[in-house]
């Protein structure tokens, strides 16, 4: 069956996915595939698949925003996927966390428009446990210079980006406008970082049947008691977005073992 938006046929995909807003970080992962192909790219949605470790995966762009990502996210769904998986970038709410770092999201607030019109106020955005659980531990293997083949580790990377766990908040607005955008709340709160998808795919895999987490590098400061010039293009945040790729991929691999050893 042909997606109409992402432009795949459901015969194609499988049960594993990768997601990410920008294409080109969506062809950058694909070239870490094993025999990787290209099955379309329509609008900002870019899908390849290919294996890795041994597990059949996709890696698809979902571009910018809570509403497109959501067509990206219930096509992915409806094509036969269940378990996604979010890589991308987010701004820091504290010190703890700057630039450079990984944070895997195990809730993510509700503080944008589109998943208001899919579910309750209150109704909550959260993670899958078996996908943050394999996040979190693949996160801490790359880390430690782990080889995901091998039963003991290399020397620890002293270098290697902190990688912490918490609550994100999904957000709309990217830049300020007259009203005023809640960070410091968030961050008193005890939100971590801010970013904009990742509450829709929470929502829309929970609506699904599916089961999704996500990771991201931070690329800077969203709360303005913090904030420097925004510079995402620094070899810190290259290297953290090179970690939770690697971490991503691993996590997901593993999750497809588990699956089929519960088979």
């Amino acid at each position: 069956m042909l997606m109409p938006i992402l432009q795949i046929h459901s015969e194609d995909m499988p049960a594993y996915a990768i997601v990410c807003g920008d294409p080109a970080r969506a062809e950058k992962i694909s070239r870490k595939l094993e025999d990787a192909r290209e099955l379309a790219f329509s609008r900002e949605y870019r899908t390849f698949v290919g294996t890795f470790e041994g597990a059949l995966l996709a890696v698809v762009s979902h571009g910018v925003g809570s509403p497109g990502a959501a067509v990206c996210f219930e096509e992915l769904i409806r094509a036969g996927v269940t378990t996604l998986i979010r890589v991308g970038t987010a701004g820091s709410y504290t010190a703890d966390y700057p630039a450079g770092s990984v944070i895997v999201s195990t809730a993510a607030v509700r503080s944008d428009g589109l998943t208001r019109q899919l579910v309750p106020d209150g109704f909550p955005a959260v993670a899958n446990i078996d996908v943050t659980s394999a996040l979190v531990a693949a996160a801490r293997e790359v880390g430690s210079g782990k080889v995901a083949s091998q039963d003991e580790a290399s020397s620890v990377d002293a270098h290697a980006p902190k990688v912490g766990t918490g609550i994100t908040v999904t957000l709309d607005a990217f830049f300020t406008g007259v009203e005023d955008i809640p960070h410091r709340k968030y961050k008193q709160a005890g939100a971590l970082a801010a970013e904009m998808e990742i509450a829709a795919l929470y929502i829309v895999s929970t609506l699904r049947g599916a089961r999704a987490g996500a990771i991201v590098a931070i690329d800077g400061f969203a709360d303005s008691d913090l904030a420097a010039e925004y510079d995402p293009h620094t070899d810190a945040v290259a290297k953290a977005v090179e970690h939770e790729i690697e971490a991503a991929l691993r996590a997901l691999a593993a999750l497809a073992r588990q699956d089929q050893a519960q088979q």
